[in-house]
């Protein structure tokens, strides 16, 4: 599946302000089928379309207030060993490869200041690890979404 017409878009951005909905719910809000719904959701999941159904938690009542982006530059031909080290962080919750003067962008949480600068220097201590940026977040401004691009026309 290549392309989603009108109403696997419907259905997904109905998914996207609400992902907990059941099929039933969903087949109201649009009007649809419980079969045309619960068909076209296992299509969709079929195709890719859904990236996770792990719930997100919020590491700060686990006591994680703070959150950071460390920028990793690093040895090109390193990059599978250095991504398998940082991975046995468990700070570490996210990281996406870049194109660019970074190499890596990483995501962690912590506790304080003094816990991300542990973090950092356990990063900097992955052999292949040249140096790191580190910019604490400050806030989210504009969340996960794709609710704009599945209401532009196809």
């Amino acid at each position: 599946m290549t392309g989603y017409d009108d109403v696997d878009r419907a259905l997904l951005g109905a998914l996207g302000g609400d992902p907990r909905a059941t099929v039933v719910a969903l087949a109201d809000r649009l009007g649809l089928s419980r079969n045309t719904v619960q068909a076209r959701m296992a299509r969709l999941e079929t195709s890719g379309a859904f990236l996770s159904f792990e719930r997100s938690i919020d590491p700060v009542p686990i006591g994680y207030p703070l959150e950071a982006f460390v920028s990793v530059h690093l040895q090109q031909k390193r990059l599978t060993e250095v991504v398998a080290a940082i991975s046995e962080i468990p700070e570490v919750i996210q990281a996406h490869g870049l194109s660019g003067s970074v190499d890596l962008l990483v995501r962690v949480v912590c506790r304080d200041a003094h816990d991300l600068f542990r973090i950092d220097g356990e990063i900097l201590a992955i052999g292949g690890v040249e140096r790191t940026e580190t910019s604490l977040a400050m806030g989210e401004l504009i969340p996960y979404r794709l609710g704009p691009l599945l209401e532009r026309p196809s």
